[in-house]
């Protein structure tokens, strides 16, 4: 099933039913308004929003209308929770090779994990708005997962078992506002505007078996100014698994419906794979030549995101941004 939330100048939006192909759409709300309130009590709506998703791909829908990216808000455009792991600890290791640090053997037992601002996301052909580029403005592409309630303590058997949606997500990063926040001790807060989602939220068995073992074993495809620079395989060199980032994150308190859970930049050892992130791309560089060579996003950027199935069609629509300054 594929959903998504219709700009309808609420906070919240209208969740509509999105057809697999992408190309038709239904509105939900004789059924259920919000997605969060369809995860407040899922096992009474899924099966309702499974019956519109089921008519739409069979041509029996009605009052269908073309489904467009650009009138959809990010699918959860507001969520009780936001927090970022990093799972591709080879993301990890190359930025502190870059920067000559050892890295702590407790990184591959334990995840990073930040707690992102939650309140603002923004939908998936929103700008990047930005006040200047010397903030060092770069995309960061990701899977997400949404949860139903986790418990304390959850195991990441238990921790897997409570994934309901799954998302791409571009976790923008300021970078070059990261290292005086992180010097402070306290970790990112303004480094992390807001972050943005793909269009439609999916559910696992959409993937098929490309979602096994609490991974989605599919490439990443990032386009930077129209240019390919990224086919990493989210499959590959994830070290921790969604189950285990979910868990992680209920160590020591519940998690409620509609938490957002991330992997981190994806990123495989296999540097011919390319990159989700520019400071990966910047770290590869310092390495082999002693200085980063490519620059930053710049206003007027673009960058695109998206995972395509085996029959290369397009899983959860495309993230597709510009770079632009603030209006005032």
């Amino acid at each position: 099933m594929k959903l998504a939330t219709l700009k309808d100048g609420t906070r919240d939006g209208q969740l509509i039913v999105v057809s697999r192909d992408l190309r038709t759409a239904a509105i939900a709300d004789g059924i259920v308004s919000t997605l969060q309130r369809a995860l407040d009590d899922w096992t009474f709506y899924a099966p309702q929003l499974m019956e519109v998703y089921e008519a739409l791909n069979t041509g029996r829908a009605r009052n269908t209308f073309s489904f467009d990216a650009k009138s959809c808000m990010a699918p959860l455009p507001r969520a009780f929770q936001w927090a970022d792991g990093s799972a591709y600890v080879n993301h990890v290791e190359l930025v502190r090779r870059a920067r000559n640090a050892e890295m702590p053997p407790e990184f591959w037992t334990d995840p990073l994990m930040y707690q992102g601002g939650s309140d603002d996301f923004i939908g998936a052909t929103d700008d990047i708005v930005c006040a200047t580029e010397s903030y060092g403005i770069d995309f960061e592409a990701e899977v997400a997962v949404v949860t139903s309630d986790v418990p304390m303590a959850a195991t990441p058997d238990e921790a897997l078992r409570s994934v309901r949606l799954l998302m791409l997500a571009n976790d923008v990063s300021l970078r070059n506002l990261i290292p005086a926040e992180l010097a402070k001790g306290f970790g990112f807060f303004q480094s992390k505007p807001a972050t943005a989602f793909s269009p439609v939220a999916v559910t696992p068995d959409e993937l098929g078996d490309a979602w096994r073992e609490g991974r989605v074993h599919r490439p990443m495809i990032v386009h930077w100014n129209g240019k390919k620079v990224g086919q990493p395989n989210c499959g590959v060199d994830m070290v921790f698994h969604f189950g285990q980032l979910i868990a992680h994150a209920a160590k020591t308190r519940n998690l409620r419906a509609g938490a957002i859970v991330g992997s981190g930049t994806i990123s495989n050892k296999d540097a011919t794979r390319g990159y989700c992130c520019i400071a990966e791309k910047r770290c590869l560089e310092t390495i082999e030549h002693g200085a980063p060579q490519t620059p930053f996003m710049q206003f007027g950027d673009s960058v695109k995101i998206e995972m395509f199935d085996e029959d290369g069609r397009s899983v959860f629509g495309a993230i597709d941004q510009a770079v632009v300054q603030p209006e005032h």
